[in-house]
């Protein structure tokens, strides 16, 4: 079972005062034999996952920052990102792990909602809000991921009424939830495991979701 490299996170606070070209050409044979183990590494949670989901696929996140758009122009981003997709269309929402020289995390849920989705997900909340409020309040939910996150508005959407009871759900934009991770954490020898029972956790609000997101108000499949 493949470990994160120790020196994974020394190298990204090393990067983190030392964000520039020069810098990273001298190192880079070191950040090439850590990007070799986190394939390996989310290649194995893949696998892992895929035991009781079905992954599409992941993505590993370049380092090199798009600087096009932004005043922000050092190259490089102080962490290691890593996203694992359930495949579509029947199946959402996505897992993912960030390792970074200030805080790691991971995160599950619905980042970018698009706009026929987020609609379909505030009319089931509308309806039947208790029941979406039940299952992100189940204890094991709970006690390893939290409160549910995401920005939100800041009153009622559209053609939604704003005294409904669940109108704090039905104003989110995103429906996430995030972990915070010690150094120790990450750098653990059965962090590979913990991370997968981590991310499984989340699947009964995930299989609600992908319910409600493949059928219509009637309950009819649309996909």
């Amino acid at each position: 079972m493949q470990v994160i490299p120790k020196n994974t996170i020394s190298f990204l606070k090393e990067l983190k005062l030392n964000n520039n070209r020069e810098w990273f050409s001298e190192n880079k044979d070191q950040f090439k034999s850590i990007q070799t183990d986190i394939k390996i590494f989310a290649q194995e949670v893949k696998d892992s996952l895929c035991l009781s989901d079905d992954i599409e696929k992941f993505k590993i996140f370049r380092i090199y920052r798009d600087l096009r758009f932004s005043k922000d122009k050092t190259p490089f981003k102080k962490n290691i990102g890593m996203a694992f997709h359930r495949s579509k269309p029947g199946l959402r929402g996505g897992y993912y792990l960030e390792i970074s020289a200030d805080e790691s995390f991971i995160a599950v849920g619905f980042w970018n909602p698009n706009k026929e989705d987020l609609f379909r997900i505030r009319k089931e909340i509308e309806i039947d809000g208790l029941v979406f409020k039940s299952i992100i309040n189940q204890k094991k939910i709970k006690d390893i991921w939290g409160e549910i996150q995401g920005e939100e508005l800041k009153t009622s959407p559209k053609d939604f009424d704003k005294d409904n009871e669940h109108i704090d759900m039905i104003k989110k934009k995103q429906f996430i939830f995030i972990k915070k991770l010690k150094e120790k954490d990450v750098l653990d020898e059965n962090f590979q495991s913990e991370l997968v029972g981590f991310f499984l956790s989340i699947r009964p609000f995930f299989d609600y979701m992908s319910e409600i997101l493949t059928t219509n108000l009637n309950g009819e499949t649309i996909i």
